[in-house]
């Protein structure tokens, strides 16, 4: 059988009045925490998710902004190296207009030296032969005189005679040649 009194433990109140002073208190506290607590909770909660919120929002603003950057750093490099290999490109045709003016001016100044050096072996040839005349002529008269006995000492008679000599002595080498 059951004893009538049963014993419920420490959590069931002795007394009605104490149910609903505890009812009462919690209605308060359940007022308080329903118009101070929970609004000052939601609006931290607001503020913190519109915070991460604008902090996402910069952040994906940050990175198209990073990522126009990007591209605009990668065209001026693209520029940047056109324009590199365009200014190498005319470097190298000037550098090969250089040497080609260079050259044009080498062998303009080699045919100036050669046309110099040509004049002058011929003055030089003229001036030899004039030369060798002068000691042939010189050297043929006082042979003559020699041989035949006569001075030749007429200038005239002297030249006539070196230049028939020397026509003589041109006409063999011709022959010979």
């Amino acid at each position: 059988m059951l004893p009538l009194e049963l014993d419920l433990g420490p959590l069931l109140p002795e007394h009605l009045s104490e149910i609903f002073v505890g009812i009462a208190l919690f209605l308060v506290v359940w007022w308080v925490m329903a118009k101070k607590v929970v609004p000052a909770f939601e609006k931290t909660y607001e503020e913190r998710t519109a915070a991460i919120a604008g902090g996402i929002e910069k952040a994906e603003k940050a990175q198209l902004e990073a990522a126009k950057a990007l591209d605009e750093y990668k065209a001026q490099l693209s520029n940047a190296r056109e324009e590199a290999n365009r200014i190498r490109e005319e470097a190298k045709a000037q550098g090969a207009a250089i040497v080609a003016d260079m050259r044009q001016q080498a062998q303009e100044e080699s045919a100036r030296m050669l046309a110099n050096a040509k004049t002058q072996i011929e003055a030089e040839r003229v001036q030899a032969v004039e030369q060798i005349r002068s000691e042939i002529g010189g050297l043929a008269t006082t042979l003559a005189g020699r041989i035949v006995g006569e001075s030749l000492e007429d200038d005239e008679r002297a030249r006539r005679t070196v230049d028939r000599f020397l026509a003589d002595l041109e006409s063999q080498t011709v022959e010979q040649a």
